[in-house]
């Protein structure tokens, strides 16, 4: 068995931010991964980041994850099991793992949880013949392994990951035939919808896919129109000649093994649905388990940074490692960045899914801090 103070699941921005924290207070970490890098979602995103320089903003998300991963390989205090599945945690302190040699136990005395998320699917007849993908395997093909998913597509979903993504499809020489939205507003960065609408890019809110349709791929899709109560308008169907059709219509928290420890989960639709319940030190209802990332609600990317990081801190705390003073001050920092970071008109949708997270811990709105704030 091996034995570790702190086991980090999950090697995206929020992990690696909370072992990279907690490393420094001395801290022993095992970052365990199913992946061969650090990074998590970083490693495929090509654009640069939103928001302050001092935080990663002007700089392509390959690169901050080329940074993460030296540091994490530089650092003493972590172990990094690549290609390491997290298969569940138990009441003892063991979190069972498959890493490349087989099956093995990790026994640790806190547990951090930062296992991301996964893609939203939508039912429609044809929603399972080859050629319809989520966004994030498009990303994946494209800018991992530079193959083009096809040759015309058409894109479900104008959030920032479908509207980045069509940028980045256009500029791998592959037709957007449309975007897609069912809103009546498009629902990302307007500089993002200005770059893809300066392509010729049109975006069509009010509207979804209705089937695609193919012998043994997808050869078409068809569109339609959609009324208030969300129907389709007979009479508005649109047939269009598209070879992939990329599902951007958004993330849900993977929180499976939080499930499976018996973690108090709460559903809320604002943070993209059961979502972990957990305090102002990032910690959840099972003792000495943290969260931090999409697992404990869908946010950007410098957000699950600087969460992580809180956790981390925290984490170190409770094993003895952070004087009080400092803690109080460092904790304080971190929060007040949170809070400036979700202070964007943006993030109503996230500060009323916290306040909803909040309710279910029993602390009322406005009184005390906010969950992971």
């Amino acid at each position: 068995m091996r034995a570790t103070e702190l086991a980090v699941v999950g090697a995206g921005p929020a992990g690696v931010s909370c072992a990279l924290e907690a490393a420094s207070r001395g801290v022993r970490v095992t970052l365990v991964d199913r992946g061969d890098c650090a990074g998590g979602q970083l490693v495929k995103q090509t654009h640069k980041f939103f928001g302050w320089h001092e935080k990663s903003a002007g700089t392509r998300g390959i690169l901050i994850a080329k940074q993460l991963e030296r540091q994490v390989a530089s650092d003493r205090n972590i172990t990094f099991l690549r290609g390491t599945e997290a298969l569940g945690y138990y009441g003892d302190g063991v979190l069972l793992v498959e890493t490349p040699e087989g099956i093995d136990r990790l026994c640790c005395k806190r547990l951090m949880v930062a296992t991301g998320a996964s893609e939203r699917m939508l039912l429609f007849p044809g929603n399972d013949l080859p050629g319809v993908y989520g966004a994030g395997a498009v990303q994946t093909l494209m800018n991992v392994h530079g193959v083009r998913p096809g040759d015309s597509v058409l894109m479900i979903g104008s959030g920032n990951i479908g509207l980045i993504v069509s940028y980045q499809l256009a500029q791998a020489g592959v037709r957007v035939a449309a975007v897609v939205e069912a809103l009546p507003t498009i629902g990302g960065y307007a500089v993002h919808a200005s770059k893809i609408r300066r392509l010729g890019i049109p975006i069509l809110t009010r509207h979804t896919i209705k089937e695609a349709y193919g012998e043994e791929k997808v050869e078409g899709a068809v569109i339609w129109e959609l009324d208030d109560r969300w129907n389709g308008i007979p009479g508005t169907d649109r047939d269009l000649g598209v070879d992939v059709v990329c599902l951007a219509t958004g993330l849900t928290p993977l929180a499976e093994i939080l499930w499976q420890a018996g973690v108090e989960m709460s559903y809320v639709p604002e943070l993209g649905g059961f979502v972990p319940v957990y305090d102002e030190n990032m910690e959840t209802t099972a003792k000495g388990v943290f969260v931090a990332g999409d697992v404990a609600g869908i946010e950007e990317a410098s957000t699950a940074m600087a969460a992580g990081r809180l956790a981390g801190l925290c984490a170190a705390a409770s094993l003895g490692k952070v004087p009080e003073d400092e803690f109080g001050r460092v904790h304080e920092a971190i929060s007040r960045e949170l809070g400036e970071l979700r202070a964007g008109p943006t993030s109503e949708k996230i500060l009323k899914g916290l306040s909803q997270m909040n309710a279910a811990r029993g602390v009322k709105p406005g009184l005390g801090k906010e969950a992971g704030a």
